[in-house]
Protein backbone atom coordinates (compact mmCIF):
# COMPACT_ATOMS: atom_id res chain seq x y z
CA UNK A 1 0.00 0.00 0.00
CA UNK A 2 2.84 2.39 0.84
CA UNK A 3 4.61 1.42 -2.39
CA UNK A 4 1.50 2.26 -4.41
CA UNK A 5 1.20 5.76 -2.98
CA UNK A 6 4.94 6.35 -3.30
CA UNK A 7 4.82 5.46 -7.01
CA UNK A 8 1.38 6.72 -8.06
CA UNK A 9 1.40 10.14 -6.36
CA UNK A 10 4.90 10.77 -7.74
CA UNK A 11 3.37 10.81 -11.22
CA UNK A 12 1.89 14.24 -10.51
CA UNK A 13 5.15 16.23 -10.29
CA UNK A 14 6.73 14.08 -13.01
CA UNK A 15 3.91 14.81 -15.49
CA UNK A 16 3.83 18.49 -14.52
CA UNK A 17 7.54 18.70 -15.21
CA UNK A 18 7.18 16.93 -18.56
CA UNK A 19 4.47 19.45 -19.48
CA UNK A 20 6.61 22.41 -18.42
CA UNK A 21 9.54 21.34 -20.59
CA UNK A 22 7.30 20.26 -23.47
CA UNK A 23 8.29 16.59 -23.32
CA UNK A 24 4.95 14.88 -22.61
CA UNK A 25 5.13 12.81 -25.79
CA UNK A 26 8.66 11.69 -24.99
CA UNK A 27 7.46 10.60 -21.55
CA UNK A 28 4.67 8.33 -22.80
CA UNK A 29 6.12 6.92 -26.03
CA UNK A 30 8.00 3.65 -25.61
CA UNK A 31 9.45 0.94 -27.81
CA UNK A 32 9.94 -1.57 -25.02
CA UNK A 33 6.81 -1.89 -22.89
CA UNK A 34 7.78 -5.34 -21.65
CA UNK A 35 11.07 -3.96 -20.35
CA UNK A 36 9.26 -1.22 -18.44
CA UNK A 37 6.84 -3.72 -16.93
CA UNK A 38 9.64 -5.94 -15.66
CA UNK A 39 11.54 -2.94 -14.32
CA UNK A 40 8.40 -1.76 -12.48
CA UNK A 41 7.80 -5.17 -10.93
CA UNK A 42 11.42 -5.45 -9.78
CA UNK A 43 11.38 -1.93 -8.34
CA UNK A 44 8.09 -2.57 -6.57
CA UNK A 45 9.70 -5.61 -4.96
CA UNK A 46 12.72 -3.56 -3.92
CA UNK A 47 10.56 -0.86 -2.35
CA UNK A 48 8.34 -3.41 -0.63
CA UNK A 49 11.34 -5.08 0.98
CA UNK A 50 12.87 -1.72 1.86
CA UNK A 51 9.70 -0.44 3.53
CA UNK A 52 9.24 -3.73 5.37
CA UNK A 53 12.82 -3.61 6.66
CA UNK A 54 12.24 -0.09 8.00
CA UNK A 55 9.62 -1.53 10.32
CA UNK A 56 12.09 -4.07 11.70
CA UNK A 57 15.45 -2.27 11.89
CA UNK A 58 16.69 1.25 12.68
CA UNK A 59 16.74 3.65 9.72
CA UNK A 60 20.57 4.05 9.63
CA UNK A 61 21.02 0.28 9.47
CA UNK A 62 18.57 -0.16 6.58
CA UNK A 63 20.25 2.74 4.75
CA UNK A 64 23.71 1.29 5.28
CA UNK A 65 22.71 -2.17 4.03
CA UNK A 66 21.20 -0.46 0.98
CA UNK A 67 24.66 0.81 0.07
CA UNK A 68 25.49 -2.74 -1.02
CA UNK A 69 23.33 -2.19 -4.12
CA UNK A 70 26.18 -0.65 -6.20
CA UNK A 71 28.38 -3.63 -5.34
CA UNK A 72 25.67 -6.04 -6.43
CA UNK A 73 25.13 -3.96 -9.57
CA UNK A 74 28.77 -4.50 -10.54
CA UNK A 75 28.34 -8.26 -10.19
CA UNK A 76 25.02 -8.42 -12.02
CA UNK A 77 26.29 -6.23 -14.87
CA UNK A 78 28.92 -8.86 -15.62
CA UNK A 79 26.37 -11.63 -16.05
CA UNK A 80 23.42 -9.69 -17.48
CA UNK A 81 25.08 -6.96 -19.57
CA UNK A 82 28.39 -8.61 -20.40
CA UNK A 83 30.44 -5.81 -18.79
CA UNK A 84 34.09 -6.53 -18.08
CA UNK A 85 35.24 -6.31 -14.46
CA UNK A 86 38.91 -6.79 -13.67
CA UNK A 87 40.77 -7.65 -10.52
CA UNK A 88 40.75 -4.17 -8.95
CA UNK A 89 36.97 -3.85 -9.01
CA UNK A 90 36.45 -7.48 -8.02
CA UNK A 91 38.69 -6.82 -5.01
CA UNK A 92 36.63 -3.76 -4.09
CA UNK A 93 33.43 -5.77 -4.41
CA UNK A 94 34.84 -8.46 -2.11
CA UNK A 95 35.86 -5.84 0.48
CA UNK A 96 32.44 -4.22 0.19
CA UNK A 97 30.71 -7.52 0.89
CA UNK A 98 32.96 -7.89 3.93
CA UNK A 99 31.51 -4.59 5.14
CA UNK A 100 27.99 -5.92 4.60
CA UNK A 101 28.90 -9.01 6.62
CA UNK A 102 30.17 -6.80 9.44
CA UNK A 103 26.81 -5.01 9.51
CA UNK A 104 24.46 -7.97 9.36
CA UNK A 105 26.46 -10.69 11.17
CA UNK A 106 25.26 -9.61 14.65
CA UNK A 107 21.67 -9.95 13.38
CA UNK A 108 22.12 -13.43 11.94
CA UNK A 109 24.59 -15.23 14.22
CA UNK A 110 25.26 -15.97 17.86
CA UNK A 111 27.34 -12.78 17.93
CA UNK A 112 24.12 -10.84 18.26
CA UNK A 113 23.05 -11.68 21.78
CA UNK A 114 19.47 -10.65 22.41
CA UNK A 115 18.65 -10.14 18.73
CA UNK A 116 15.03 -10.92 18.00
CA UNK A 117 13.77 -12.99 15.08
CA UNK A 118 12.12 -9.83 13.76
CA UNK A 119 15.47 -8.02 13.61
CA UNK A 120 17.14 -10.99 11.92
CA UNK A 121 14.37 -11.08 9.32
CA UNK A 122 14.76 -7.34 8.85
CA UNK A 123 18.44 -7.74 7.95
CA UNK A 124 17.64 -10.42 5.38
CA UNK A 125 14.80 -8.36 3.89
CA UNK A 126 16.98 -5.24 3.71
CA UNK A 127 19.63 -7.23 1.84
CA UNK A 128 16.94 -8.58 -0.51
CA UNK A 129 15.88 -4.98 -1.18
CA UNK A 130 19.47 -4.07 -2.08
CA UNK A 131 19.67 -7.01 -4.48
CA UNK A 132 16.42 -6.08 -6.22
CA UNK A 133 17.54 -2.46 -6.39
CA UNK A 134 20.76 -3.55 -8.08
CA UNK A 135 18.76 -5.66 -10.53
CA UNK A 136 16.58 -2.64 -11.29
CA UNK A 137 19.65 -0.45 -11.91
CA UNK A 138 21.01 -3.00 -14.38
CA UNK A 139 17.60 -3.05 -16.04
CA UNK A 140 17.67 0.75 -16.37
CA UNK A 141 21.10 0.58 -18.00
CA UNK A 142 19.59 -1.79 -20.55
CA UNK A 143 16.52 0.41 -21.11
CA UNK A 144 18.62 3.53 -21.75
CA UNK A 145 19.87 1.91 -24.94
CA UNK A 146 16.49 2.51 -26.62
CA UNK A 147 14.28 4.53 -24.28
CA UNK A 148 14.03 8.25 -23.53
CA UNK A 149 14.85 9.30 -19.98
CA UNK A 150 11.37 10.64 -19.26
CA UNK A 151 9.79 7.47 -20.66
CA UNK A 152 11.81 5.39 -18.20
CA UNK A 153 10.66 7.63 -15.34
CA UNK A 154 7.00 7.69 -16.41
CA UNK A 155 6.57 3.99 -17.09
CA UNK A 156 8.49 3.10 -13.95
CA UNK A 157 5.82 4.84 -11.88
CA UNK A 158 2.97 3.34 -13.90
CA UNK A 159 4.29 -0.24 -13.75
CA UNK A 160 5.30 0.04 -10.10
CA UNK A 161 1.87 1.44 -9.18
CA UNK A 162 0.11 -1.37 -11.03
CA UNK A 163 2.26 -4.04 -9.36
CA UNK A 164 1.57 -2.58 -5.92
CA UNK A 165 -2.15 -2.14 -6.61
CA UNK A 166 -2.39 -5.87 -7.34
CA UNK A 167 -1.88 -6.46 -3.60
CA UNK A 168 -5.10 -4.55 -2.72
CA UNK A 169 -7.00 -7.70 -1.65
CA UNK A 170 -4.22 -8.77 0.72
CA UNK A 171 -4.40 -6.54 3.75
CA UNK A 172 -4.75 -2.89 2.70
CA UNK A 173 -6.28 -0.67 5.39
CA UNK A 174 -8.04 2.69 5.25
CA UNK A 175 -5.52 5.33 6.43
CA UNK A 176 -6.40 7.96 8.98
CA UNK A 177 -5.94 11.67 8.23
CA UNK A 178 -2.30 11.84 9.33
CA UNK A 179 -1.32 8.73 7.38
CA UNK A 180 -3.05 10.09 4.27
CA UNK A 181 -0.86 13.18 4.41
CA UNK A 182 2.25 11.09 5.04
CA UNK A 183 1.51 8.82 2.06
CA UNK A 184 0.79 11.77 -0.24
CA UNK A 185 3.87 13.59 1.02
CA UNK A 186 6.05 10.54 0.37
CA UNK A 187 4.79 10.33 -3.21
CA UNK A 188 5.20 14.04 -3.95
CA UNK A 189 8.66 14.26 -2.41
CA UNK A 190 9.73 11.16 -4.36
CA UNK A 191 8.50 12.68 -7.61
CA UNK A 192 10.23 15.99 -6.96
CA UNK A 193 13.42 14.14 -6.02
CA UNK A 194 13.24 12.32 -9.36
CA UNK A 195 13.00 15.63 -11.23
CA UNK A 196 15.90 17.19 -9.32
CA UNK A 197 18.01 14.08 -9.90
CA UNK A 198 17.30 14.22 -13.62
CA UNK A 199 18.19 17.92 -13.74
CA UNK A 200 21.45 17.28 -11.90
CA UNK A 201 22.52 14.73 -14.50
CA UNK A 202 21.94 17.33 -17.21
CA UNK A 203 24.58 19.51 -15.57
CA UNK A 204 27.18 16.91 -14.57
CA UNK A 205 28.06 13.33 -15.45
CA UNK A 206 27.27 10.28 -13.38
CA UNK A 207 30.80 9.82 -12.03
CA UNK A 208 30.72 13.31 -10.53
CA UNK A 209 27.32 12.96 -8.92
CA UNK A 210 27.31 9.34 -7.75
CA UNK A 211 29.38 9.98 -4.57
CA UNK A 212 26.58 12.21 -3.31
CA UNK A 213 24.45 9.09 -2.94
CA UNK A 214 26.42 8.28 0.16
CA UNK A 215 25.32 11.52 1.82
CA UNK A 216 22.10 9.61 2.51
CA UNK A 217 23.87 8.05 5.47
CA UNK A 218 24.29 11.48 7.05
CA UNK A 219 20.63 12.33 6.50
CA UNK A 220 19.58 8.93 7.84
CA UNK A 221 21.64 9.38 11.01
CA UNK A 222 20.21 12.85 11.67
CA UNK A 223 16.62 11.87 10.88
CA UNK A 224 16.77 8.67 12.92
CA UNK A 225 18.15 10.51 15.94
CA UNK A 226 15.79 13.50 15.79
CA UNK A 227 12.54 11.71 14.93
CA UNK A 228 12.91 8.18 16.26
CA UNK A 229 15.64 8.35 18.90
CA UNK A 230 17.66 5.71 17.02
CA UNK A 231 21.44 5.50 17.11
CA UNK A 232 23.53 3.10 15.00
CA UNK A 233 25.76 0.47 16.54
CA UNK A 234 29.52 0.45 16.15
CA UNK A 235 29.26 -2.54 13.80
CA UNK A 236 26.84 -0.70 11.53
CA UNK A 237 29.06 2.38 11.32
CA UNK A 238 32.17 0.28 10.69
CA UNK A 239 30.46 -1.86 8.05
CA UNK A 240 28.92 1.19 6.36
CA UNK A 241 32.34 2.82 6.19
CA UNK A 242 33.82 -0.25 4.50
CA UNK A 243 30.95 -0.49 2.00
CA UNK A 244 31.11 3.22 1.16
CA UNK A 245 34.88 3.08 0.66
CA UNK A 246 34.52 0.08 -1.65
CA UNK A 247 31.73 1.77 -3.60
CA UNK A 248 33.77 4.94 -4.08
CA UNK A 249 36.77 2.90 -5.24
CA UNK A 250 34.62 1.13 -7.83
CA UNK A 251 33.27 4.48 -8.97
CA UNK A 252 36.76 5.99 -9.34
CA UNK A 253 37.94 2.89 -11.20
CA UNK A 254 35.00 3.08 -13.62
CA UNK A 255 35.68 6.76 -14.19
CA UNK A 256 39.35 6.10 -14.91
CA UNK A 257 38.43 3.38 -17.39
CA UNK A 258 35.82 5.60 -19.02
CA UNK A 259 32.97 3.26 -18.11
CA UNK A 260 30.88 5.83 -16.25
CA UNK A 261 28.80 7.92 -18.60
CA UNK A 262 26.05 10.47 -18.12
CA UNK A 263 22.93 8.48 -17.29
CA UNK A 264 20.06 10.48 -15.80
CA UNK A 265 18.32 7.48 -14.29
CA UNK A 266 21.19 5.56 -12.85
CA UNK A 267 19.70 5.85 -9.37
CA UNK A 268 16.02 6.46 -9.93
CA UNK A 269 15.16 3.27 -8.06
CA UNK A 270 13.95 3.56 -4.43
Amino acid sequence: QAVFFRAFIALVPVLVWALVIGQVRAAVVTRNMRGHVWRGVISAGAMTCGFAALGMLPLPEVTAIGFSAPLLTTVLAVFLLGETVRVYRWSAVAIGFLGVAVMIAPRLTALGAGVSEREANGAVIALASAFLMALAIVHVRWLTRTEHTLAIVFWFHIACSAAALATLPFGWVWPDAIVWWLLIGAGLSGGVAQIVLTLSYRLADASTLAPFDYSMMIYALITAWLLFGETPTTQVLLGAGIVIAAGLFILMRERRLGLTKPAPLRRNTP
